[in-house]
């Protein structure tokens, strides 16, 4: 039996597999309202057999969007559609997940096929947006890098409304029908922003030590899980290292683990960088593996691995070795919708075990692997 394709129980959740769809940007909502193209895109890898499919890093405020593209969670017109997309997920056999986020300094930015850069105003008006570029807030007014926006310093009522958008997307994205909801700690926004020294330099409580760098972060999983039920999980993604010199390093993502597994996180997604424009880590093959094994072994918590996984026997020895509780692909579920169902048989299963395809699709091939075993 492949551990791979082993159900995973999280609290009361079943996922039919260990194969995670990873949060992707698609940059293709208007007003921060999911389409069909979401439902399309999301909808494929559920009837491609995966066990968990993110929806996209999900704004929790129209000034934490990315782009004028992200999809959003702030109003009953954006929860509606997306009670689409989780109706769809659950009904397919995957379990509907979703990744709240707030770009913090590294929103108001292009699409990545406009340039990717800070958002200007001669950009809006050559594309007819509805709206220009919008002041962004961060723990300290600093630029993402040369040529960015400066960014507001967050005070106490910024801080205060945060936490009220926090609460309100996890209960928008409860109310939606999603099963896990993630915290977004990672890749150079708002959260990896309070949590990195790079980008953290406030005097007051939330800056200064590891300890009072992870308060806010912190207040947010509280936040969240108080308003999310007992019975669903939560994640947090984060950079498990910066890759910069005098950044956030993975021993202090080992202490910050420990702190969220006692606040009741029950997954820690390990990504890494983001928090500048130069990244000074590994990589290769299953490149940030490394960090899911490592929070495991030392923090018992479950964790999820991410990064250039491509291949089934890969993601096989991941489980199998207990390097991760989960593996979650990108780029390679955008090639491959299919990745879960073909690494399935890959890992050895019956020719003539369907389990997991679609109803439709898996009558029409068992009847096609009946016919072909006749003729031989």
């Amino acid at each position: 039996m492949s551990k791979l394709f082993e159900p995973i129980t999280l609290r009361s959740v079943r996922a039919r597999n260990r194969t995670v769809v990873s949060p992707m940007c698609q940059y293709s909502a208007v007003d921060g309202v999911a389409n069909d193209y979401h439902l399309t895109h999301l909808g494929r890898f559920a009837l491609g057999g995966f066990g968990i499919v993110f929806v996209e890093a999900t704004g929790v405020a129209p000034e934490g969007r990315i782009t004028h593209g992200d999809v959003g969670l702030w109003n009953d017109e954006q929860e509606a559609a997306l009670a689409r997309i989780a109706t769809l997920l659950k009904k397919q056999g995957a379990v509907p997940a979703i990744q709240i986020a707030h770009a913090g300094r590294k929103a108001s930015a292009q699409r990545p096929w406009q340039g990717d850069g800070p958002l200007t105003q001669a950009d809006v008006a050559a594309r007819g947006e509805k709206e220009g570029p919008w002041t962004t807030v961060a723990p300290s007014a600093l630029p993402h890098a040369e040529g960015w926006h400066v960014p507001e310093a967050l005070t106490e009522q910024g801080l205060e409304r945060l936490r009220g958008a926090w609460r309100s997307a996890a209960q928008r994205a409860l109310r939606a029908g999603f099963d896990i909801v993630e915290l977004h700690f990672a890749h150079g926004y708002l959260l990896n922003e309070f949590l990195s020294p790079i980008s953290n330099h406030r005097t007051d409580r939330y800056g200064g030590s590891l300890e009072n760098r992870m308060r806010f972060p912190l207040e947010l999983v509280e936040i969240v899980r108080a308003v999310w039920p007992q019975d669903k999980p939560v994640f947090v993604r984060v950079s498990a290292i910066d890759g910069v010199e005098g950044g956030w390093t993975i021993e202090d993502t080992v202490v910050f683990a420990r702190e969220l597994k006692a606040r009741g996180v029950d997954v820690l997604d390990c990504s890494s960088g983001g928090v500048a424009n130069r990244y000074n880590g590994p990589g290769g093959p299953g490149y940030q593996v490394r960090y899911a094994e490592r929070v495991r072994q030392e923090t018992g918590l479950a964790t999820m691995a991410v990064g250039a996984i491509t291949d089934a026997k890969q993601a096989e020895e991941i489980v199998a070795e207990g390097k991760a509780d989960l593996v979650a692909l990108a780029r390679e579920a955008l090639a491959d919708p299919q990745w879960a169902l073909q690494a399935r048989r890959a890992l050895g299963a019956d020719p003539l075990d369907f389990t997991d395809w679609p109803v439709q699709s898996g009558f029409w091939l068992q009847n096609r692997e009946r016919s072909r075993q006749k003729r031989r």
